[in-house]
C-alpha cells in the first residue's frame, strides 16, 4: 500500500488557490488511474485503487486532509497507523514556494522550509516520506507569502498548471514502482517548464 497525500485547505474558498496544488494533483491521479469515489475517512477526502506498473499493479490510497493546512499531518499519520505503513509509503504533493512555477522535484526527507502543512506531516510520520514539491514561484519578500498562497492561480497559469497536473499522473507507474528520480525526469519531460529564479514570477 501507498498513500499519495495531496496538502490543500477544504471548501470551495480555497478550491482554486496556489496552496491547493497537492489537492489538484491528488486529483488528476483519481481521475487518471479510475480510483473509486472519495469518502470520508481518517479526517481526510479518502479513495483506494491502483496503479498500474511495470512489476504489477500496486494499491494506492489518496488522501485530500481536510483539518486545513497547518494539522495535515493528523490525518496523514491515521492512515499511516491504520495500514502499518513506514514514513516512505507516503507520498505528499505541496506548493513549493522555491521552485518556479510548473517546476516539479522529488525529495525525500528533510526539513519543512516553512511549509506548515510539511511541518505538521513531520511532526506524525517524522521526516522520512517522500514529497512531491511543485513550483508556485515566490512573491519576492516574506511579507507577501501568505497572500500568494492563499489566492487563486491566474489565467496565466492555467497552461502550465494543467500540464503539471497531468503529468504526474500519466508518470505515476514510476513513482508507484519506487522510481522517484524517474519519475521526476518523465513529469518535467511531459511538463517542461524553464528553470527561472522563483523569485523573479
Amino acid at each position: 500500500m501507498l498513500i499519495l497525500a495531496g496538502l490543500g485547505n477544504p471548501g470551495a474558498k480555497y478550491e482554486h488557490n496556489r496552496h491547493n496544488i497537492g489537492f489538484m494533483a491528488v486529483d488528476g491521479l483519481a481521475r487518471r488511474w479510475s480510483f473509486g469515489p472519495l469518502r470520508s475517512k481518517f479526517q481526510s477526502q479518502a479513495s483506494e485503487g491502483t496503479i498500474e506498473t511495470p512489476v504489477g499493479p500496486v494499491r494506492a490510497l489518496l488522501l485530500k486532509p481536510q483539518t486545513f493546512m497547518n494539522d495535515s499531518g493528523r490525518s496523514i499519520g491515521e492512515a499511516v497507523k491504520f495500514y502499518k505503513l513506514a514514513s516512505a509509503d507516503v507520498v505528499v504533493f505541496y506548493d513549493e514556494l522555491d521552485l518556479a512555477p510548473g517546476r516539479f522535484r522529488m525529495k525525500t526527507g528533510g526539513g519543512a522550509a516553512g511549509h506548515n502543512g510539511v511541518r505538521s506531516t513531520i511532526a506524525h510520520i517524522g521526516p522520512d516520506f517522500r514529497r512531491a514539491r511543485m513550483g508556485i514561484g515566490h512573491p519576492g519578500h516574506k511579507d507577501r507569502v501568505l497572500g500568494h498562497v492563499l489566492s487563486d492561480f491566474h489565467k496565466v497559469d492555467q497552461d502550465w498548471l494543467k500540464a503539471l497536473t497531468g503529468a504526474v499522473a500519466d508518470a505515476a507507474p514510476l513513482l508507484a514502482a519506487g522510481e522517484d528520480e524517474r519519475y521526476q525526469a518523465e513529469v518535467l519531460r511531459l511538463a517542461p517548464a524553464e528553470k527561472l529564479d522563483p523569485r523573479a514570477t
